[in-house]
């Protein structure tokens, strides 16, 4: 009840709050608008926490909250005493890939030979649909080169763990999610530069090395250690296990306001466009996976999982690259409006199609998501 009560007062602060910011931005004082809208995202995350179809958008919504921050006050997210905050965007990115180490283990690759046309099939959709969207929204977007090859950066990247739990939401085949995104990612080394080199070599120029080198560094090395954390240590330190969605959650959010605050400019130029590209190219590869899928005869738990896993890209490993190629400000916009997003949209399609079961298949689903996570 209380937690109720206080959902309801926070809901009646987020109302008040956007009438007063829209009131101030209508009579051209958008400067002292600021803080009210920052408040309405905030208490909004806070009034969502009390209702259990909304709860899984407070952390976006407070995300809105944090970027809302950093277009007002870039400076406090750009630097502090001379410290570039950038700087912390690599480590991040390493400590999050750790953090998905740890929760995988040898039987998320053993997957491959129990489901080889899922797994071949995820992988094909994931390094073609999402990087020639990319390359086509890009070639017809009109933004500066830089901007244009952010959306192919994010279309060349692999699924993130964030597929894996709209997966689960959305009565998928959670094996088959977790298997594509563990095999994509540890594959992003080799195709994402060799597609951003195809793709985006028109726009900007690609050191293929430079950057195979870089997602080395933030994937294959912190997940290789987490893996060996895992084996060693695995049920042996159950506050890290407790602690690594927190972070990765932390982090995400960090490395995104990094972004807005360092491309605020360029954001504010162009940013109804892109959010609005951003959206089709997140959209589409919904569609795409989803009807890939049903080209190649799957059956309707696996193609949902090819839908989002196709949909749903790591934004924060595309950050960490834009960062790794000195463009953060304007290849790292794209990835850094994609993440949020995607949660969007990527909760709104799991909850419809949570309450829509494949038919006939709902009690196997059950139990063979029930046994992974308890292997988990």
């Amino acid at each position: 009840m209380k937690q109720i009560n206080l959902s309801k007062i926070a809901l009646g602060l987020a109302a008040a709050c956007l009438v007063v910011g829209l009131a101030l931005t209508l009579r051209s004082s958008i400067a002292q608008a600021g803080p009210f809208f920052i408040a309405f995202f905030a208490a909004l995350a806070v009034a969502f926490r009390g209702y259990a179809h909304l709860r899984g958008f407070s952390y976006t919504v407070m995300i809105f909250a944090a970027v809302t921050m950093a277009l007002y006050y870039p400076g406090y997210f750009v630097e502090a005493g001379g410290f570039q905050f950038a700087v912390l965007i690599t480590p991040l990115i390493q400590l999050i890939m750790f953090g998905m180490g740890t929760s995988m283990s040898v039987q998320d690759f053993i997957g491959v030979a129990r489901m080889p046309k899922g797994v071949i099939i995820g992988i094909l959709c994931q390094f073609s649909i999402m990087p020639f969207l990319g390359f086509a929204l890009a070639s017809v977007s009109g933004f500066s080169p830089e901007i244009a090859a952010g959306i192919i950066l994010i279309g060349c990247s692999p699924s993130g763990l964030a597929s894996n739990v709209m997966n689960y939401l959305a009565k998928a085949n959670l094996a088959l999610s977790i298997t594509i995104t563990a095999i994509t990612t540890l594959l992003a080394p080799l195709f994402t530069p060799l597609l951003m080199s195809l793709l985006a070599g028109a726009f900007i120029e690609i050191n293929i090395l430079d950057m195979m080198w870089d997602i080395v560094k933030m994937v294959i090395l912190p997940i290789g250690a987490g893996l060996l954390f895992n084996k060693l240590l695995r049920g042996k330190a159950k506050w890290l296990d407790d602690a690594m969605p927190l972070v990765s959650m932390f982090g995400i959010a960090f490395i995104i306001v990094i972004i807005t605050a360092a491309g605020r400019d360029s954001l504010l130029e162009i940013g109804g466009l892109l959010i609005a590209l951003v959206l089709v190219h997140n959209l589409a590869g919904y569609t795409l996976g989803y009807w890939a899928g049903r080209l190649f005869r799957m059956n309707e738990r696996d193609c949902r999982t090819i839908a989002i896993e196709v949909g749903m890209q790591n934004g924060g490993l595309a950050s960490g690259i834009a960062k790794g190629m000195g463009k953060i400000a304007t290849v790292g916009l794209a990835p850094a409006v994609f993440g949020p997003l995607m949660n969007i949209t990527g909760s709104i399609l799991a909850s419809y199609w949570h309450r829509r079961p494949p038919a006939g298949e709902y009690d196997e689903m059950v139990d063979t998501d029930e046994a992974e996570l308890v292997q988990r």
